[in-house]
């Protein structure tokens, strides 16, 4: 079964990941079919708005912290690679010039709040949870600052990110790290009313370049951000205290901090 699913309708390019199983947790493969799906519904004269969804519960719950055990014996030059390509598919999601909403249908957590923050419309129904968690592991959530940071400010990036806590659907709202918030039954008819609505309504090439334009104001010291921020990951990764709170977390334990 593939990771992510794709398919085209009336122009809206729908890209579902696909392990349920899993919580729709960023595996490699995972990554690596939402890097490729992007790229081909961004050539495809055919799609004028990108969607993503997900499928079962969870809208995705992050890391695969099973991988992430793994990657702990890699050297720093392997696990900086690996981090690199999250961040050229958070970069890519961020800075595609098409629309890309999010349809959160489910709990969207550490690297899945991560996927909600670089889309540019995010719809949630109101039982779903939102948190970098990343702290409480013993893991650096430094990927997603650079964009949350943009997003909603350096002060209450830093609440979030530092205290690791989960928040509802309407404070993420509040806060504007998503754009609203619609019961599970309607959620879906409108979110692609809400595409559709941009569709009909604006122009694809005037979207583009706005959204382009906006890109391009902190292009240069979003790049260098990005670098610094794939390096810290890395480092992370081989830190006493992060092999301490996957291993805990797989075990379904506390790590004693």
């Amino acid at each position: 079964m593939s990771a992510v699913i794709t398919e085209i309708f009336d122009r809206i390019g729908i890209i579902r990941l696909n392990r349920p199983e899993k919580r729709n947790a960023l595996s490699p493969e995972l990554i690596s079919g939402l890097h490729q799906a992007f790229v081909e519904m961004n050539a495809n004269e055919k799609v004028k708005i990108i969607l993503l969804r997900s499928t079962g519960k969870a809208f995705c719950a992050g890391a695969d912290l099973a991988y992430l055990q793994q990657l702990q014996d890699f050297s720093y030059e392997e696990n900086l690679e690996d981090s690199r390509r999250l961040m050229e598919l958070f970069n890519l999601i961020y800075s595609v010039p098409k629309v890309v909403i999010a349809e959160i249908q489910g709990h969207a957590l550490a690297g899945g709040c991560g996927l909600a923050t670089v889309c540019d419309f995010a719809f949630s129904v109101p039982e779903a949870l939102f948190g970098y968690t990343e702290v409480r592991i013993g893991f650096v959530p430094a990927l997603v600052s650079v964009f949350l940071q943009e997003q909603i400010g350096a002060a209450k990036t830093q609440e979030l990110l530092l205290s690791g806590e989960f928040i509802t659907a309407t404070k993420a709202a509040e806060l504007g790290l998503i754009t609203g918030v619609e019961p599970s039954e309607f959620l879906e008819k409108y979110v692609m009313e809400f595409a559709t609505k941009l569709i009909s309504q604006n122009s694809d090439y005037a979207m583009g370049k706005t959204k382009s334009l906006l890109r391009e104001l902190n292009l240069e010291s979003r790049n260098k951000s990005l670098e610094l921020a794939a390096e810290t990951n890395a480092k992370a990764r081989a830190h006493e205290d992060c092999k301490k709170g996957i291993t805990a977390f797989l075990n379904k334990t506390s790590p004693d901090w």
